[in-house]
């Protein structure tokens, strides 16, 4: 098997490099082909999303066009454009700021959400959450099968030694909509993880990987062709977008860690912050641009509280664990031509204590990576 394997390898690597870059980010080549490790409905939305409209936030409405819908129609193209499932989307631009990118689309959140949600159903993925209010999708843990490598024998074998190779790496993204001006910015962060030995060598953990950007924009390119830009132009604006980068300014933790001031004006500032708690994978539950607030649940596992888990007579009778989220704030406020970060409680005080300490901490350490 040794051999078999190197070869499976070195027939990979060959396939591997002849594919082009622009043809890895617009889906021309497999070299992206994620496959869940979580079954599931990927369109499972709550029907509670379309109360979001009360507040004029998001709202999820049903008739989704599927990209393989899409794709059927330029088989047979109708004389009459209105008829086709996804019209050519002149609307959708490439933004970045440092290694950051997000799209910047002409078209409202409410209409927008559920075709992104349909984009990660087409990529693989299953929705393990979504928040119509807070503009969150987060889906579920994806292993990348592109990455394992092809080769005669498993050509042959197809189905059957697909579920003995592993590459031993998953991914799960977060999508975030935000309202700006009349449009709608889209910005995709991820957390990769990877199989390792564990010290003995005995056997496997998983570990925590890298974010890649690159991973990112190459789903920010294949969401732009999915929403009807053609994959060329698509690629040209990734490309365009790299040219036009800007730097990014250096996000400083005060000494006794109860505020964070991120060298930025508000607007970059908003954005920057808002991705590094994607990264984070805090769970957002509303924000207010506006006020400069972040809405979060957390919970600290270093707090030294203790953690149950529910017995059924507990879940039955509705008892709550020894510990749980709190509810808090990040909060963004313009100071000279900076942007200073801190800690509210959910009345809105400022928090010093060790819990907005490791907050903040996490947050500068995420926003230094993003540089």
């Amino acid at each position: 098997m040794p051999l078999a394997r190197t070869s499976l390898v070195l027939a990979g690597l060959l396939t591997l490099s002849a594919c082009s870059a622009l043809n890895e980010m617009t889906g021309q080549t497999d070299s992206v082909e994620y496959k869940s490790t979580v079954a599931g409905d990927p369109l499972s939305i709550p029907p509670d999303l379309t109360q979001a409209n009360k507040n004029t936030h998001y709202v999820a409405p049903e008739g989704v066009a599927r990209l393989s819908d899409y794709k059927a129609s330029q088989g047979a193209q109708s004389a009459n454009p209105a008829d086709r499932v996804l019209p050519k989307a002149s609307g959708i631009e490439v933004m970045r700021d440092g290694t950051l990118r997000w799209l910047v689309v002409s078209e409202a959140a409410e209409n927008l959400y559920p075709k992104i949600i349909e984009f990660w159903g087409e990529q693989g993925f299953t929705i393990h959450s979504q928040n119509a209010q807070a503009g969150l999708i987060e889906t579920d843990w994806a292993e990348n099968r592109a990455k394992i490598p092809e080769g005669w024998l498993r050509s042959a074998l197809g189905s059957v030694l697909d579920q003995v190779f592993d590459s031993g790496e998953r991914d799960r993204f977060t999508t975030r909509l935000e309202r700006v001006n009349g449009k709608t910015e889209v910005y995709i962060s991820h957390q990769h993880m990877e199989e390792t030995p564990t010290g003995d060598g005995t056997a496997f953990k998983w570990v925590f990987g890298k974010e890649d950007p690159g991973l990112n924009a190459a789903m920010l390119a294949r969401l732009m062709v999915y929403l009807g830009t053609d994959q060329q132009q698509a690629a040209r604006q990734v490309k365009a977008a790299e040219a036009g980068a800007t730097e990014t300014s250096v996000a400083t933790l005060a000494q006794d860690q109860t505020s964070l001031t991120v060298a930025e004006p508000f607007d970059r500032a908003w954005r920057r912050v808002g991705v590094a708690i994607d990264s984070a994978r805090f769970t957002v539950e509303d924000r207010n641009r506006a006020q400069g607030d972040y809405y979060i649940r957390y919970l600290d596992t270093d707090s030294g509280e203790k953690i149950e888990q529910q017995t059924v007579f507990g879940r039955m009778f509705g008892t709550r664990n020894a510990a749980e989220p709190q509810k808090l704030r990040i909060h963004l406020a313009q100071q000279g031509g900076g942007t200073q970060v801190s800690v509210l409680n959910e009345a809105g005080q400022p928090l010093t204590d060790a819990t907005a300490k490791r907050i903040l901490s996490v947050l500068s350490k995420n926003l230094k990576e993003a540089q």
